[in-house]
């Protein structure tokens, strides 16, 4: 009896593969091409003032000058159209890349910190969410992600502003730079977050130790660990996390572009994927890591041969892992059943 052999995938079949997207930062979706219109809606000048220019800056070397870009460029968005403009344009983009469920984060507390009102955030990027489902066929969720490298009391008071303003949030994350800042900085928040019904996730083992895994999930008690590729790095914490399945939303375009890993060729993944960790493939920051979810499927798929059943199960593990109701998730898991009937 002889076994065919594994199909490799093409880039159409990517493209209808049924995803989900659990690790995506609005802001980090901001074009060149949107944030030179936004400048001029808005009168603002730029320092960087042609779409030349812009582009040069998007070659930064690590997360701290990746950070610096990307919030320096946020001074365009000023009003609620600005911010419905700017997720519009992303579910445009995820749709062409596959996108049925989206759970998007944003950073309330850079937006107040420049005199943005907490409000003008909320309500815009809410507005392009509520119709996301009618006019791109994607399901959404919205998460507020609190920067690490700022106060837990900070943290706090945004957050009661949020609660306070009934804000159609799903859940909380923590973001922004990893290294000095650990999870044990923020069990108040999580502590906050959780009596208010939210769902918990938060990015830990990016460039932070493998430790700081294992924190959010005791201290913190979150449900999904964004990032986690250097949880690779600890056996024990590799078999608990396989153990109880926690999901972790791996980057790699952002990884390679971040200098996480040194190339795509030596990303984890496939290594995560072998020893039965539950990860999915998000974009992360897509305009300024060179790509969007599916970028980073293709580019996955290029480097390590990969075949239908390899993406069905990363796209299988991203509907799992979402927050979204157990319908949606029968209804995407059904319409993946029928894309492996085509494809796999």
């Amino acid at each position: 009896m002889t076994t065919a052999a594994p199909k490799n995938i093409d880039s159409a079949a990517l493209t209808a593969l049924p995803k989900a997207e659990l690790h995506l930062h609005i802001e980090g979706t901001l074009e060149p091409e949107l944030i030179l219109a936004l400048a001029a809606r808005n009168g603002i000048t730029l320092p960087f003032p042609t779409l030349e220019t812009l582009r040069e800056q998007y070659e930064f070397s690590d997360l701290q000058s990746f950070l610096n870009l990307y919030y320096a460029n946020m001074a365009v968005l000023i009003s609620e159209a600005d911010f419905a403009d700017m997720t519009r344009a992303y579910l445009a983009r995820a749709k062409e890349s596959g996108v049925r469920h989206v759970e998007i984060m944003f950073d309330p507390q850079a937006h107040v910190a420049r005199g943005v009102e907490l409000s003008t955030a909320v309500n815009g990027i809410a507005a392009a969410l509520a119709s996301s489902e009618a006019e791109f066929g994607i399901s959404t969720g919205l998460i507020a992600a609190f920067l690490r490298d700022e106060s837990e009391e900070s943290a706090l008071a945004v957050l009661e502003a949020l609660l306070h303003m009934r804000a159609p949030i799903m859940g909380i994350g923590l973001d922004s730079a990893e290294v000095g800042n650990p999870p044990s900085k923020f069990v108040r928040l999580y502590q906050r977050a959780k009596e208010a019904g939210l769902h918990l996730v938060a990015h830990a083992g990016e460039e932070g130790p493998p430790s700081y895994v294992e924190d959010a999930l005791d201290l913190l008690g979150v449900e999904r660990i964004d990032h986690g590729i250097r949880a690779v790095e600890d056996k024990f914490l590799i078999k608990r996390l396989v153990t109880e399945q926690v999901p972790l939303t791996v980057c790699p375009l952002s990884n390679v572009r971040l200098r996480a890993v040194d190339t795509l060729a030596a990303h984890p993944l496939p290594q995560m994927i072998e020893a039965g960790l539950n990860v999915c493939v998000s974009s992360d920051d897509p305009a300024y890591f060179g790509g969007y979810v599916g970028a980073n499927f293709a580019a996955l798929v290029a480097e390590f041969a990969w075949d239908a059943a390899t993406v069905e199960t990363l796209a299988r593990n991203s509907i799992r892992s979402s927050f979204a109701s157990a319908e949606r998730k029968s209804e995407l898991l059904a319409d993946l059943a029928a894309w492996s009937d085509t494809h796999g």
